[in-house]
């Protein structure tokens, strides 16, 4: 199916229309709990209780519905408890949330999108730097951390969770908040190591793989492993993870016409129904209700570093024999290759701002995970930059690509004194430019901007 972002329909009301549509929307209850919040504020030192008292009246101002003050506003001095839950709720990675780490003045989670409205208009009339959360990969923390402009607030889109779908277009409308969640699958997991000749079943794999049947996706999954269950001594463990729309006999017919070496059996698969295969892939119990899937909370939550590489060509036999001597000096590391092909390359790199369609194989997703938060960090950091190196000549070139939702700073970053289009064209090739003419003709002051935003003009 195809998705589209919730388009927010900008209001013409004139300003004392908004006033009072916006008066009018606030129950007495409402007024009550901000002017409880307003008072409570004047005990916080001056600078900071300017700012949300001055934000919670220009919200009140600017939008035409009410919402419920001790739900959708947080602050570290008036809600401490409050704030750290909804600053980590959705946060995956832990080094960004190291008391070292800047932290914002506050959070506001909208309920309506004439919220998001206000909160824009209120950041920009009181010049607030505002980062923008939906939930999520944010693997470099930019919606919730300011490593460029400390000073600044989240709005949490979390609660804008709506999904229209349309049958008859074939389309679905979904607001920024909504996580996956919101037929029959067959789906396996299969399990190779070295010994088993698992490096000559995966270099198969890079052929076949984009070319599957298109009910059929099979990604692998590389880590370090024990070779028994009693063994200190590693090896490298290669499982495939597949999800086929169709029944297991079904499968099986594609599976030993395309791809035989994987040796997969009706054992290995198992018939369920589309919302239990996705809380399987999340990495949910067998035993969790589908309902947790609501509760929009990440569960991977480690310190990482990640980045990420597209491969054109089938990595050599030799390639990938270096990668494991690589991989075997990390004491955690992961990578996750997911296959492109079908719908993916069947549009062309220049119809979406994402250009990565045909030619291209598979994506690689590179992770490195600790447990001792600062003590390590440098140790890992530096073995994920090394083996990134490595893999240099085996991953696409002129640029070499990288995926936007797996973001990595080492790339480079805006205001750091280096030219965006480092980084920008790894992340979107030729399709940069216009995006960069496109954020200076709608956005040409630069109010949403992060790290690795796309600029009105090049240095």
């Amino acid at each position: 199916m195809y998705m589209k972002l919730v388009k927010h329909r900008a209001k013409t009301l004139s300003a004392n229309k908004q006033k009072k549509m916006a008066f009018a929307g606030v129950t007495n209850a409402n007024m009550f709990l901000i002017t409880l919040l307003l008072l409570s504020l004047s005990s916080i030192p001056l600078s900071s209780s300017t700012i949300q008292q001055d934000f919670v009246m220009c919200l009140v101002d600017n939008s035409d519905a009410s919402f419920p003050m001790d739900s959708s506003f947080f602050t570290r001095d008036l809600n401490a408890s409050s704030f750290k839950q909804a600053l980590e709720t959705s946060a995956q990675n832990l080094r960004y949330l190291m008391p070292s780490k800047p932290k914002p003045e506050f959070i506001f989670e909208p309920l309506y999108e004439t919220h998001v409205q206000a909160a824009v208009v209120c950041a920009k009339k009181l010049r607030l730097h505002l980062r923008l959360r939906s939930g999520g990969h944010d693997y470099e923390g930019l919606s919730y951390v300011s490593e460029m402009e400390t000073a600044f607030v989240i709005v949490d889109l979390s609660k804008l969770r709506q999904i229209n779908v349309d049958l008859e277009s074939n389309t679905a409308w979904i607001h920024a908040g909504a996580s996956i969640g919101e037929v029959y699958y067959s789906f396996w997991i299969n399990q190779l190591t070295l010994e088993q000749d698992g490096t000559r079943v995966l270099y198969k794999w890079q052929q076949v793989a984009d070319k599957l049947d298109e009910n059929l996706f099979i990604r692998a999954i590389i880590q370090p492993a024990s070779k028994t269950p009693k063994s200190k001594e590693r090896t490298i463990s290669v499982s495939y993870q597949g999800q086929f729309l169709g029944d297991a006999k079904r499968l099986l017919q594609v599976m030993q016409r395309s791809f035989p070496q994987l040796g997969l059996k009706k054992k290995d698969c198992l018939e369920t129904s589309w919302i239990k295969s996705v809380m399987y892939i999340a990495g949910f119990p067998s035993t969790a209700p589908p309902e947790a899937l609501l509760a929009g909370k990440s569960l991977f939550k480690n310190y990482f570093k990640a980045k990420s590489d597209y491969v054109e060509k089938p990595i050599p036999i030799e390639g990938l024999e270096g990668l494991w001597k690589k991989l075997l000096e990390e004491d955690s590391p992961l990578t996750i290759w997911n296959p492109y092909g079908g719908m993916m390359a069947k549009i062309p790199e220049t119809e979406t701002p994402f250009p990565h369609r045909s030619g291209t194989l598979f994506k690689i997703q590179w992770l490195t995970l600790w447990q001792d938060g600062k003590a390590s960090e440098a140790k890992h950091m530096e073995w994920m930059r090394n083996m990134y190196s490595y893999m240099e000549k085996y991953v696409s070139k002129n640029p070499r690509s990288a995926y936007v939702n797996y973001r990595d700073l080492d790339l480079g970053m805006n205001g750091r004194g280096t030219d965006a289009r480092e980084w920008g064209n790894k992340y979107f090739k030729g399709n940069f430019e216009r995006l960069v003419k496109i954020k200076a003709k709608f956005d040409p002051e630069n109010f949403f901007r992060h790290e690795q935003s796309i600029p009105t003009k090049f240095k």
